[in-house]
């Protein structure tokens, strides 16, 4: 992940260079080379998932002209994106993200204990059937709504037993697909509550700034811009519901009309593309999509 981008941009180099750095870690090096299973610890992966991100960002600074304050009307990011697109718009230093990113996941992956959480897929439901869905199965125990990802994707996080009792009654009440997720831990959901005091006081001690551009928080489907506001959203958001679709149809119901996904990957391009199909989406991550960027 981002080995090309480093080995053809030094903007992109000096990203990874920082962000080890900052953790005193060859995180890089794990990135462009694995083992994978090592690279996808919930602590690694939060801060390699925004190296990648800023050192296309970057990139396309150097190389291709990008103002973000002159170029785009917002930023947005999914879950752990949205540090990444604080970062993008200034509100956090790229070393202050990278290490906040670090104590997230290390904070999420201690906050339950291994094999007593869950999450699962619904492909199908609306938002408002997940929900009833996800009530239903709760019996005293917790099944929240994780993300609404758009496209007719619901993801549940909560106790196993009572997730694994949501996938039986979706698929009772015809939902397409219910699918187990294979993850370290039950994010964004009331589980997440000490992870979220962990995030409460590291907040409290980093320095930020007003993003250059308003950014959409996950938790409200809203523009943000004074820091106390993004502050207290992103202590929410480690237990509350990633509202992706309301946010892209938000952003294209305020007139924008072009998405780019900056970083590893495409996922965030697909669910765009189906929840704001009169809007174009496209991905950059690699030399490749610098070039092709206009």
């Amino acid at each position: 992940m981002g080995k090309a981008l480093s080995e053809a941009f030094p903007a992109a180099r000096q990203v990874f260079e920082e962000v080890d750095a900052a953790l005193g870690q060859n995180l890089s090096r794990l990135m462009f080379e694995g083992p994978s299973d090592e690279l996808t610890l919930t602590a690694n992966a939060q801060p390699a998932l925004m190296a990648a991100s800023l050192a296309v960002l970057r990139t396309l600074e150097a190389e291709r002209g990008l103002d973000l304050a002159r170029d785009a009307a917002f930023v947005a990011g999914h879950s752990l994106g949205e540090y990444s697109a604080l970062a993008a718009a200034g509100t956090f230093s790229i070393s202050d993200t990278a290490r906040l990113l670090r104590i997230r996941g290390e904070a999420m992956q201690r906050a339950v204990a291994p094999g007593i959480g869950a999450m699962a897929a619904l492909i199908g439901p609306d938002l408002a059937t997940a929900r009833d869905i996800a009530g239903e199965a709760a019996e005293g125990l917790v099944c929240d709504v994780a993300n609404d990802n758009g496209g007719g994707q619901v993801v549940l996080s909560g106790h196993r037993e009572a997730v694994e009792r949501a996938m039986a009654l979706a698929q009772s009440r015809g939902v397409r697909r219910a699918v187990l997720l294979n993850v370290s831990a039950p994010f964004h959901c009331a589980l997440m509550a000490p992870a979220a005091e962990a995030m409460r006081r590291a907040l409290a001690e980093v320095p930020m700034h007003a993003p250059a551009v308003p950014v959409y928080a996950n938790v409200t489907a809203g523009p943000l811009t004074e820091p106390d506001a993004i502050r207290n959203a992103l202590i929410t958001q480690v237990t509350g519901t990633v509202r992706w679709s309301e946010s892209v149809a938000a952003m294209a119901e305020a007139g924008v009309d072009r998405f780019f996904e900056l970083g590893a990957g495409k996922v965030l391009t697909g669910l765009v593309k189906r929840i704001a199909p009169s809007a174009t989406a496209s991905a950059v991550g690699t030399p490749d999509d610098v070039a092709a960027y206009a």
